[in-house]
């Protein structure tokens, strides 16, 4: 009881007039409505993608609420160590702040006593050049213009000689070039 396959010109008529209608039907639709149809598609995937992270976000609130609720014993222990946390930050800021008023202290008492040694020396009538400029110049962020005292230049060598003028022509390199030659002086 072998059957052979009918040829495609022997099969009923309404089965390949259907399927060709069908064929000729989805293809003008998508030729016609295809980027359309396209972009459709993705627009609605990225609003799923947006609305299922929302809603995910909003199951998970609710379960950290009722799981808040369920348990005060951890939302007074949260709040004791973050109170814990907040006092050990405030006792080391106390320290630091001890710490530079105690050096503070301790820059104003050199002074005095650079002054008290300072005044010493004028009374005896020694000239008194010591370390009192130095903490002065520490403390002070910029030069002070009225104690600055401008310092000599004749240490510097000059970096040319003094009879040296660019615009002469004289006294630089090998080669003199003027305005209205064409080119070097050795040759024309």
């Amino acid at each position: 009881m072998e059957r052979e396959e009918e040829p495609l010109s022997t099969r009923p008529a309404l089965e390949t007039e259907g399927l060709r209608f069908l064929h000729v039907t989805v293809g003008s639709l998508l030729a016609t409505y295809g980027w359309y149809i396209v972009f459709s598609c993705i627009l609605l995937y990225v609003v799923f993608q947006k609305l299922s992270a929302r809603l995910r976000a909003l199951r998970q609130r609710q379960l950290d609420g009722a799981a808040a609720a369920v348990e005060p014993d951890v939302v007074v222990k949260r709040q004791e160590a973050l109170a814990a946390a907040r006092l050990k930050m405030q006792e080391e800021l106390n320290a630091q702040v001890e710490k530079h008023k105690e050096k503070l202290k301790q820059l104003e008492e050199e002074k005095r006593r650079q002054k008290i040694e300072m005044w010493d020396s004028m009374q005896e009538g020694k000239s008194y050049k010591g370390n009192a400029k130095k903490p002065q110049e520490e403390d002070s962020p910029g030069p002070s213009t009225s104690s600055a005292i401008p310092k000599r230049k004749s240490d510097r060598k000059p970096l040319r000689g003094g009879g040296y003028n660019p615009l002469s022509g004289e006294g630089g390199g090998s080669c003199s070039w003027r305005p209205g030659r064409r080119g070097p002086s050795s040759g024309g």
